[in-house]
């Protein structure tokens, strides 16, 4: 499929719905787009990016869907435009929790006769919009899909390759709980940890006492509030769980520095270096 034609739907140009256009586009596809802001809209076509706007009468003409917006919105859209999507559409979304959006629209999709999957691509940057976007962003990134049957070799082969030009280094086929308890690990956390850390008076004066360690850190403090409050709460067991671990571990830390125990405190330094090591196949030591 990725080496015939397709019409593409893309649902938002933000960062990702952006991207995803660009590369379907830059690989010879016609992409269609809608999106909240027309002027974002008007900005993709004048562009060469949008051959058109995505609409209750030309949806019915695409091959793929990759709705890009909210949960809660994704959801509205696909229940708003359901009606018209055919049966040979596959419809993608690209939000970061999986268990909510797959629960609604998993019976949507079977009730009107085409495919949906949910998608996570695991790529982005800490700016946000469609000014950001580029055809490149998915490249050797991974992509994580849930499918409501895991039992069709056949269909995952085709949801990779109209895949295929957004060039995805590796995909990851799970489950929705699954895939939202480790993103509460790999990424809610991340997010949470460097929004927090970053609020210490310190980091008003931290210019010419920092380096990299302090950018790596903080990379994500910045990002949009309204979107991952949302995926906070629809995540928020897993992302608890996540939380009540970091703060029992910190508190061991905190510990062995209050109590001036340095063979305690090199204990802890020891696990959390070795947990490193393992998890990245690394021995640092011999490099």
């Amino acid at each position: 499929m990725a080496d015939d034609f397709m019409t593409v739907g893309v649902v938002g140009l933000g960062l990702m719905g952006g991207s995803f256009a660009k590369a379907y586009k830059e690989a010879g596809h016609r992409v269609l787009a809608w999106n909240r802001s027309k002027d974002t809209l008007e900005m993709a076509k004048m562009g060469g990016v949008a051959d058109g706007e995505l609409t209750e009468s030309s949806i019915g003409g695409c091959d793929l869907v990759i709705i890009a917006l909210y949960p809660q919105a994704t959801i509205d859209y696909l229940k708003k435009m359901a009606p018209h999507i055919k049966a040979h559409t596959l419809v993608i979304d690209t939000c970061g929790t999986k268990r909510d959006v797959c629960e609604a629209c998993f019976p949507i999709a079977r009730a009107h006769g085409f495919t949906f999957v949910g998608g996570h691509p695991m790529a982005g940057t800490q700016f946000s919009g469609y000014k950001y976007s580029r055809a490149s962003m998915y490249k050797d990134a991974a992509m994580i899909l849930v499918p409501e049957q895991f039992d069709d070799i056949e269909f995952f082969d085709r949801v990779k390759s109209m895949l295929a030009p957004c060039k995805f280094g590796r995909v990851t086929i799970t489950t929705a709980e699954k895939h939202d308890a480790m993103i509460a690990f790999s990424s809610q956390m991340a997010h949470v940890v460097s929004n927090a850390f970053v609020k210490s008076p310190a980091a008003r004066e931290h210019k010419g006492y920092s380096a990299g360690s302090y950018k790596d850190m903080t990379r994500v403090a910045w990002l949009n509030e309204t979107m991952w409050a949302e995926l906070f709460l629809e995540n928020q067991d897993y992302l608890l769980k996540e939380l009540d671990i970091f703060m029992e571990n910190l508190a061991q830390y905190r510990a062995a520095l209050a109590n001036r125990d340095q063979a305690g405190l090199e204990v802890l330094l020891r696990e959390g270096r070795l947990m490193k090591e393992e998890v990245d196949h690394i021995d640092y030591r011999s490099r």
